[in-house]
C-alpha cells in the first residue's frame, strides 16, 4: 500500500497525515506542540530548531505507523503558516528566533506604509497583493531596518520557518510562490521579488530564497543532508504552499461561489479565484495556490484574516464568565438571536481584515439592566461572525456572492455556533469531515503534481463532508438589522487607541 503524507507546520502544532493512494483514507497521523515565546510586549517568536525537532518526532511517529501497516511513503508535501521571518548566516544557522504572524512590534512601520496614507504602501500592495500590517515580513524587515540595521546588512538570508525546514531537508534555499506572496515583497504576477519593496526595507534579492512553483519536487537522500529524519531515501518531497491556501483546497473550496471559513484562535474567510485580486483600499489578500509556467490553470486564494475568533470565547471564560466552553455555549443558546440588542465589537487583539488596525479595541454596546451573563456570551459570538461577514461583503464585490460555506476549525465543533454562522450569512454551511484541511490540501496538491488527478478542481471533489446547516429565516431577519448596527459601530474612531 502506497501513501502520500501531508505535513502542516502551524504556529500551535506540527501535524502530519498519511493518506492511502488507493482509497483516499487516512491511515496514520501524528502531531507535536509548538511553543511560542513572548520576550517583550507585542513580540511573538518561535525557536526554529525546536520546530525542526518537533517535525522530526512527528515524521518518526508517522513512519512507524505506516510501516506497521505495511505501507510505504511515496511523497511528502508541506503546508506552513505564513508571515514568519528569521535571519540566518551563510551556513543556514539561525541568527534570530522566527518572528511569527501574531508579532506586532512593527506597528509603527505598518502605520507609516498604510495605503490610505502612503503612495509607497499603495504601490507595494498593488504589486504584491499582501495587505500592509505588522504581520508581514515586509513590515518586520522595516522594523529591523530601524532597530537592528547591522543585522539587516550582515545576515546572509531572511527566510520563513518553512524555508528553514526545506533547507534542512534538501540543502536548497527555495521558497514556494504561495509563502512568497504572503511576504509583501513578491510580485505575484511576474513571480519575482519586487525591487521597490526590497529597496524600501534595505535588503538585496540575494538575501531571499529562490521562488519556486508550489509543485516543485526534490528526491530526499539522507547522505545529502546533515540533519536526517526517519523518511526513507528516494521519497519525493514537494515544497507545497501556505496553510491558508492549502486549507481552501483541503476544504474542497475551489468552485465559484464556495467560500471557506476557518475559525480557530484566529480565523480567515477565503475564496479560490482564477486570477489575483487587488482591493481598492488594500484590505484583502491574494496568495498563489498553484500556477503553471504558461499561466494557465492558475489558482489564487483571496480573502481576509481576522485576529479575533475563538480567542474571544477564551477571553470571556478566563476573565468574565469563569465557565468552560461547553457551559458558556449552552448558556448563550438560551438567549434569542440578536442578544436582545446587546452588541459586541470583537477587537480584543487589534484587527486585521477588514480594518487593518492593530490599535482598534473591542467594546460592548447598548448594555442594559436586562442583559445577563448569557447575553454577553451570545453577543460576543455574534460579534465574531458579524466581523467575518464584513470581510465577506468586501470579497463578494470582486468574486461574486457566496452560495455555500465550507467550515472548519475549532468553532465547527459547536453546532450552535455553526448554525449561527448559517443564520447570519443566510447560506448553507457544510462542515468538512476533517479539521486537518491544511495537511489534506497538501496531499491533494501532491496528487495533482504526481498526475493522480488532472486538476486541483478534480482533487477538491474528493474532499468529504459532514453535516450541513440551513439558515433559519426568522433569525436571518433579526441578524440583517443587527448587522447594520454592527457596521455603523465598527467604523467609529472611538474604539481605536493610539500606540
Amino acid at each position: 500500500m502506497n501513501c502520500i503524507v501531508g505535513v502542516d507546520i502551524g504556529t500551535t502544532n506540527v501535524k502530519a497525515l498519511a493518506m492511502s493512494v488507493a482509497d483516499g483514507q487516512v491511515i496514520a497521523q501524528a502531531s507535536a506542540p509548538v511553543t511560542t515565546l513572548f520576550p517583550k510586549p507585542t513580540h511573538c517568536e518561535q525557536d526554529p530548531n525546536h520546530i525542526w525537532q518537533e517535525l522530526c518526532q512527528v515524521l518518526d511517529e508517522l513512519v512507524q505507523q505506516t510501516e506497521a501497516q505495511g505501507a510505504s511513503i511515496d511523497a511528502v508535501c508541506f503546508s506552513s503558516a505564513m508571515h514568519s521571518l528569521l535571519a540566518i548566516d551563510a551556513e543556514g544557522k539561525p541568527l534570530t528566533n522566527a518572528i511569527i504572524w501574531s508579532d506586532n512590534r512593527a506597528e509603527r512601520q505598518a502605520k507609516a506604509l498604510r495605503p490610505d496614507r502612503s503612495p509607497t504602501g499603495r504601490d507595494i500592495y498593488r504589486h504584491t497583493g499582501t495587505p500592509i500590517h505588522p504581520m508581514t515580513p515586509l513590515c518586520k524587515l522595516a522594523w529591523l531596518r530601524d532597530n537592528q540595521p547591522r543585522l539587516l546588512k550582515e545576515a546572509a538570508r531572511f527566510i520563513s520557518i518553512k524555508e528553514y525546514i526545506w533547507h534542512k531537508l534538501t540543502g536548497h534555499h527555495w521558497i514556494d510562490y504561495s509563502i512568497a506572496t504572503a511576504m509583501g515583497l513578491f510580485n505575484s504576477q511576474t513571480r519575482n521579488w519586487y525591487a521597490p519593496a526590497l529597496k524600501y526595507v534595505g535588503i538585496r534579492a540575494s538575501q531571499l530564497s529562490e521562488p519556486k512553483p508550489t509543485t516543485t519536487s526534490f528526491s530526499y537522500q539522507k547522505n545529502q543532508v546533515a540533519d536526517k529524519t526517519a523518511l526513507p531515501d528516494g521519497v519525493t518531497l514537494y515544497i507545497g504552499a501556505s496553510d491558508g491556501c492549502l486549507a481552501n483546497l483541503g476544504a474542497g473550496a475551489i468552485a465559484p461561489g464556495v467560500t471557506t471559513l476557518t475559525i480557530g484562535t484566529s480565523g480567515a474567510i477565503r475564496r479560490t479565484s482564477g486570477k489575483p485580486l487587488r482591493e481598492r483600499q488594500g484590505r484583502l489578500f491574494s496568495y498563489i495556490l498553484d500556477v503553471d509556467e504558461a499561466g494557465k490553470d492558475s489558482y489564487f486564494v483571496v480573502g481576509g484574516p481576522t485576529n479575533n475568533g475563538a480567542n474571544v470565547l477564551q477571553w470571556l471564560a478566563e476573565n468574565l464568565t469563569r465557565l468552560d466552553v461547553a457551559d458558556a455555549l449552552a448558556e448563550a443558546e438560551q438567549v434569542p438571536a440578536g442578544a436582545d440588542g446587546l452588541l459586541f465589537l470583537p477587537y480584543l487583539q487589534g484587527e486585521r481584515a477588514p480594518l487593518w488596525n492593530a490599535n482598534v479595541r473591542g467594546a460592548y454596546l447598548n448594555v442594559s439592566w436586562q442583559h445577563t451573563r448569557a447575553h454577553f456570551i451570545r453577543a460576543a459570538l455574534e460579534g465574531v461572525m458579524f466581523n467575518v461577514l464584513t470581510i465577506e461583503k468586501m470579497l463578494a464585490r470582486y468574486t461574486g456572492p457566496t452560495r455555500v460555506i465550507h467550515a472548519n476549525g475549532g468553532f465547527a465543533q459547536s453546532e450552535f455556533w455553526v448554525q449561527m454562522l448559517a443564520d447570519i450569512f443566510g447560506v448553507p454551511v457544510q462542515l468538512n469531515a476533517s479539521n486537518e484541511s491544511g495537511a489534506i490540501g497538501a496531499i491533494l496538491l501532491a496528487m495533482k503534481a504526481r498526475g493522480l488527478v488532472g486538476s486541483l478542481a478534480e482533487a477538491a471533489r474528493q474532499v468529504e463532508f459532514g453535516q450541513t446547516f440551513q439558515p433559519n429565516p426568522d433569525h436571518q431577519r433579526v441578524y440583517r438589522k443587527t448587522f447594520r448596527r454592527f457596521q455603523n459601530a465598527s467604523t467609529m474612531e472611538l474604539y481605536s487607541v493610539q500606540p
